[in-house]
Order: structure tokens, then sequence, then C-alpha cells
């Protein structure tokens, strides 16, 4: 990370470019490849009063670029205010980045090769599967689902209305009789 510590209309003393350079060392925790931070404290007088103005610059990977401006009386006050006031928009900016799902590639080709198994998945049914018609004009009742499902030894069961009009279904039983649901 590049430093840069200036002084306009003002004499930076050597406690101040310290106290300046330790606010900037605690910017890193944020994890945020902080490119330079650039500082400008000027010393002005407005309306007959002595002020202090700190501003920091501050350029992140990817061309993005934070500037807080601070005035204060008192020089420290103001690198203080203008510290907390960087503090907090980085920690938004981290939280917002922490906070956006990116994907990355390695998770999408995951994503992918569980989705085309689950579509081999869906093929191999749909290959088990062999759609029959139904010879059935008028709906069975009992005794004549019953009746079909003697004839044909190759039927299993047999779905057919009842007399309220309720779907039933008859199935073969391994002992040879009949079971109804």
């Amino acid at each position: 990370m590049n430093k840069h510590i200036a002084g306009r209309h003002f004499e930076l003393t050597e406690p101040i470019k310290n106290y300046i350079e330790s606010a900037i060392e605690s910017l890193e925790k944020y994890n945020l490849e902080i490119i330079s931070v650039h500082c400008i404290v000027s010393g002005d007088t407005k309306n007959g009063k002595k002020g202090y103005s700190v501003e920091f610059v501050v350029n992140l990977k990817d061309k993005n670029t934070v500037v807080i401006t601070q005035r204060d009386k008192d020089v420290y006050a103001a690198i203080d205010l203008a510290v907390e006031r960087m503090k907090k928009s980085l920690r938004r900016f981290a939280d917002k980045i922490k906070d956006h799902n990116v994907t990355s590639l390695r998770e999408i080709e995951s994503e992918l090769e569980e989705a085309e198994e689950q579509l081999d998945f869906v093929n191999d049914i749909e290959d088990d599967i062999v759609p029959m018609d139904l010879e059935l004009h008028k709906p069975l009742d009992f005794e004549e689902a019953r009746e079909l499902l003697a004839s044909d030894p190759k039927r299993q069961f047999i779905v057919f209305n009842d007399n309220e009009g309720r779907m039933r279904v008859m199935y073969k039983r391994a002992d040879g009789k009949y079971g109804l649901y």
C-alpha cells in the first residue's frame, strides 16, 4: 500500500505524521486490497476562525475510490473523525462485497455436473416407462374389473370407478387373492 501524507498551509510534524500513519495502518483490517492512501492536512482560516481540514483519498482494487473530508478546529480531532468515517465507509464496502454472492467457476461447474446427473436420471426413468393405451371406453364396475384382472395373466392391477364414483385399484396378491384400495 502506498501512503502519501501532505500538508497545505500547515507544517506537518513527526507526531502528526506518525498518528496519521497508524490510522492508515488500522484500515488494513478490512482486507480490501488498498492500493494507495493519500492524506492531505490543510490549515485554513474561515470567518476569522482557524481550523484544520483533513482529506483522505483511498484507492481500492478495481478502480474504487473512497474520499472523506473532515473539518475541525483541532488537527487530531479532525484526523480521528475522518478515520472513523473512513472505517465506517470501508466496513460498509466490505460487507457489500461479502453479502454479494459471487459464484466461483468451480461452484458453477459442480452445479452443472449435478444438473446433468439429474437429467440423466430423468432420461433413464423415461426410458423405463412405457405408455399403455387403455381400451376402456366406459367405466368398469367391481365384477368387470375382477373378471378382466383374472383373465389376463400379465396384468397386475386395474383401476376402476366404484358405485360411489371413487377411483379404486384392484391388484393381484401373491397368495392368488385380490386386493382392493
